[in-house]
């Protein structure tokens, strides 16, 4: 039997309202009449993909036949020839009795935190406009929060922000306390919500239908509404790669607040960032006019300069007159010294098609392959890994597929900070019953939910991934069938892995030989497991080896392929998956096509119309090495900040400044920007469209949402002006002519046209036609590789590049925090995300804190052998003593003046995660 006989065969037919119906297997009396389009009154259920519901406020209740009560109908299930009737005088008068005990307890309308709440619409719609009953004695506001208001005056606790944060974000901070008429919502421990444990995803503000629970901007100081949006835009996140479908609600071009849509990759979901992380597109920093170098201003390493007051540095100019003076620069040192003198970041940050526009430019009017983004600096060696292993540097399965999951394993990533709407799916999991398993030198949020916590020494990856295979193939845990079907070079890693037993690696890694022992069978004995890792994987010099590893447990066990399985790196930026897709990448063309193949090479030279440069182009580090051997001489970086971002960044900022011509095309005057001769204001994304590519494969439309500033322009058309200054015949005029081109380059795009992406908002590649969704897990049947297998890459124990010794003898590690993205650069220009996390901190034990004398908040002082700074300490239980963290995203206390700019050999990724370092107290 067909699936779908088989969903009929499971129907219940029933009589709603005198019309026979049918309802889905498991649908609800409410789910089957909405379907029909019979509406049923509702405040404590959600339709919303994740709530489940409770019955509680009884606005949705229904008169059954023959029964003596009637029947909440979020929660009933209709059962076969039940009559239903959902508009009877009994129940429309039950219904309407609900709404007046709760208009009773509620503010006046003419005062209510949100007058058109979704409380109130129903409250019209029942007939209910006043109360008979008695007001109950009403809690106090709470503002201590900066994005959200609390007014538990209007709360009808129908515990939906509960659900929204226990069982939805899984969050655990909102609970019900007290009992019968003094029963309340509370936080944590009744604190006040911005003292408590909260997260600031606004999941409980989206769910709440009476307005107790708001976003800050819609209320004044006496927490009275204010005003409500005059349009919608529907668009995605442009923060993390997890790419969460959302819609902006503006005012007067203005963006107030932010809602979660039903995407595919977030169903509704949203993190703080992506919340409450707008308003930097208004910010009085930002860059409204063109500008060049002031005559007789040098460029100085150590120079500081106010980005609020760029014109100690700069004069304004006609962007006539900058763009002339941008493209005269790069081609003039073009001509003088051949493309090889010239290099460009793109970014990440903006759309495939500007990311594609971009790598063209460079290659087409630069004449050289020196371009570059920061992909070099998260999973480049992740990329390496999976090419050779798989034929792919895309992730196999997306990480919804933790819903299928048995096992979990989560390494080297902190996903509660750095992709929160993923980690949602990963603890939604483990409240099904799957097994987590996390591997991390520091501990984490997501320990508490985890089955196993395996907080190794840091650097000893290998160590440990060894050790796990050797079990898995000692013990013949391994899939042999799969194996002897679909890989190759077994042989050599099983003679390999005889090498790392538990017993011998222990002492190494940190982490007992029957815990090794013990993850290794839970995961290789598994029906379905995947894996999923981050920067903590990759950012080392043996970060190609880290991911073989994982890659070689992933094929090794056949847990690759099916539903619950799979490799997937989590993906650090917004589109750093499409912008490597796009050929952002300096020894691949699009979709990851050599350079030095003649056959891939002749195909763009007749798409481009232009010879193309044969050799592999510089990486990120190395150009910086490169200026300073003055092989380069002149850059065009587009919203990249390397001189924040890079390792060792006083290296990098020495080598900006000492650029013989530097244009920068950016929304704020950035740390790189003040090196510039010229600065072109660019766009935010919410004032551009094109399509980005999230860490799922999925492409996904971005609609510009709000008008540009001043006279600041899309990026992607100035980088044609650029292109066609230098002398390049580019006649697009939309994006949508762009991506008519990335088709043509780009076998991964077939089957995606714009008007579909237009159309669905989101499409997941490989797709197999125009009139089917794409395919979510990937290399079910084989591998894009010569031979059709998967490749067992055998590897060895290689030490951190820098080990601490008796002058530094702790391990400084770096990354990002919740509240701010990256280098800051828009995070720290968000007023709710700069509140949150306002000042520089280091994390550290605290024993490492009382051993130094230290208290949390002191000032303390992190020094490697490339430089110093100074911040302040906190105390932090999940950091092992020995170890120190630092966020690398504030500009006053830049992480990376102290990172290590030592190469992993084959990714060219640096060391971030790893370097020797000392803490004193200053």
């Amino acid at each position: 039997m067909s699936d779908g006989s088989s969903v009929m065969s499971d129907a219940v037919k029933f009589f709603l309202d005198g019309v026979e119906v049918e309802a889905l297997p498991g649908e609800t009396i409410w789910q089957a009449a909405q379907r029909r389009g019979t509406e049923i009154p509702h405040l404590c259920y959600s339709p919303a993909p994740g709530y489940r519901p409770d019955g509680n406020c009884r606005a949705c209740m229904v008169e059954i036949e023959g029964e003596r009560v009637l029947a909440a109908s979020c929660i009933r299930k209709p059962a076969a020839g039940m009559k239903v009737r959902t508009a009877s005088e009994r129940a429309k008068f039950s219904r309407k009795m609900v709404f007046e005990l709760l208009v009773g307890d509620q503010p006046e309308r003419e005062t209510a935190h949100d007058p058109d709440s979704r409380f109130w619409r129903w409250a019209d719609r029942v007939g209910v406009e006043e109360s008979r009953f008695p007001a109950r004695a009403q809690p106090e506001p709470d503002r201590s929060h900066p994005a959200m208001a609390v007014n538990l005056d209007a709360c009808i606790q129908c515990n939906l922000c509960v659900r929204a944060c226990r069982e939805v974000q899984v969050n655990d901070v909102i609970g019900m306390a007290g009992r019968g008429h003094g029963e309340k919502i509370v936080f944590d421990f009744d604190d006040p919500m911005g003292d408590s444990t909260c997260v600031a995803c606004g999941e409980c503000v989206q769910a709440c239908p009476t307005g107790a629970l708001m976003p800050a901007t819609l209320v004044d100081e006496h927490n009275v509404f204010t005003t409500r949006p005059d349009r919608t835009v529907d668009s995605v996140c442009p923060y993390c790669g997890v790419g969460c479908q959302l819609t902006y609600n503006i005012k007067d071009d203005k963006l107030l607040y932010v809602d979660g849509r039903n995407g595919p990759s977030n169903q509704n979901r949203l993190c703080v960032k992506g919340r409450f992380g707008f308003d930097y597109v208004g910010h009085p920093d930002r860059l409204t006019v063109p500008l060049i170098r002031k005559d007789g201003v040098p460029k100085n390493a150590h120079d500081e300069l106010d980005p609020a007051n760029p014109l100690t540095h700069f004069r304004k100019a006609s962007w006539d007159e900058a763009l002339g003076r941008a493209a005269q620069g790069l081609k003039r040192i073009r001509d003088q010294h051949g493309g090889k003198g010239l290099a460009g970041f793109g970014s990440a940050k903006g759309s495939n098609e500007e990311a594609y526009l971009f790598q063209k430019l460079v290659r087409t009017g630069f004449g050289t392959n020196n371009v570059d983004h920061c992909t070099r600096l998260c999973h480049a060696s992740s990329v390496a890994a999976l090419m050779e292993g798989i034929g792919s540097g895309a992730v196999t399965a997306p990480f919804m597929a933790a819903k299928d999951a048995d096992v979990i394993i989560v390494i080297g990533a902190n996903p509660t900070e750095n992709h929160p709407v993923a980690a949602t799916f990963f603890k939604n999991a483990v409240k099904r019953g799957a097994t987590l398993i996390v591997m991390d030198p520091r501990g984490q949020t997501l320990k508490r939910h985890a089955t196993h916590m395996l907080q190794f020494k840091p650097g000893r990856d290998v160590a440990l991934l060894s050790a796990m295979l050797n079990v898995i193939i000692s013990e013949s845990l391994h899939d042999k069938q799969y194996v002897q079907a679909h890989t190759e070079d077994f042989e050599k890693l099983a003679e390999n892995v005889k090498d790392f037993p538990p017993e011998k690696m222990a002492p190494i890694c940190g982490v007992d030989a029957d815990t090794l022992r013990l993850v290794a069978r839970t995961y290789a004995r598994a029906e379905a497991a995947i894996i999923f890792w981050g920067m903590g994987i990759s950012q080392h010099v043996h970060g190609t080896d880290n991911s073989r590893r994982l890659i070689s447990l992933a094929l090794v066990t056949g847990q690759i392929g099916r539903p619950g399985t799979g490799l997937h790196p989590l993906r650090g930026q917004n589109n750093v998956q499409g912008a490597s897709d796009a050929g952002l990448i300096p020894m691949v063309f699009p979709d990851y096509q050599s350079v030095e193949d003649p056959k891939v090479r002749g195909f763009f030279e007749k798409l481009w119309g232009t010879t193309l440069d044969p050799t592999r182009g510089l990486t990120v580090v190395e150009i910086m090495n490169a200026v300073h051997e003055d092989v380069i001489r002149g850059m065009y970086i587009m919203g990249e900040n390397p001189a924040m971002s890079d390792p060792d960044v006083q290296h990098a900022r020495e080598a900006l400044a000492k650029l013989e011509h530097l244009v920068v095309q950016d929304i704020f005057l950035t740390e790189t920007a003040r090196y510039a001769d010229v600065v072109l204001p660019a766009s935010a994304w919410p004032e551009k469209t094109g399509t980005v590519s999230n860490t799922n494969r999925q492409v996904q439309m971005g609609r510009k949402a709000l008008p540009l500033p001043g006279q600041a322009r899309e990026d992607w058309a100035i980088t044609i002006d650029i292109a066609k200054r230098m002398g390049l015949d580019w006649k697009y005029s939309h994006p949508r002519d762009v991506f008519a081109e990335m088709k043509l380059a780009m076998p991964s795009l077939n089957n995606i046209t714009w008007e579909r992406l237009e159309r669905e908002s989101s499409v997941t590649y490989p797709c197999d036609a125009e009139d089917k969704p794409g395919n979510d897990i990937v290399f079910g049947d084989g591998f894009p590789t010569p031979s059709g297998r998967g490749k067992l890459v055998p590897v060895q124990l290689v030490p951190p590049a820098e080990e601490p010794d008796a002058q530094y003898p702790m391990v400084l590690t770096t990354g990002r925090q919740l509240e701010h993205w990256h280098t800051g650069a828009m995070t720290r220009r968000s007023s709710v995300l700069d509140d949150l996390e306002p000042e520089a901190v280091a994390s550290l034990s605290p024993s490492d804190l009382r051993r130094m004398g230290v208290k949390a908040g002191d000032m303390i002082r992190v020094a490697t052998r490339r430089g110093a700074i100074e911040l302040k300490a906190r105390a932090d239980g999940a950091i092992p003593p020995g170890m120190v963290f630092i966020p690398f995203c504030f500009a006053e206390a830049a992480a990376n003046i102290l990172t290590n700019p030592q190469l992993d050999p084959i990714g060219k990724i640096p060391e971030f995660k790893f370097c020797a370092a000392k803490v004193e107290a200053v």
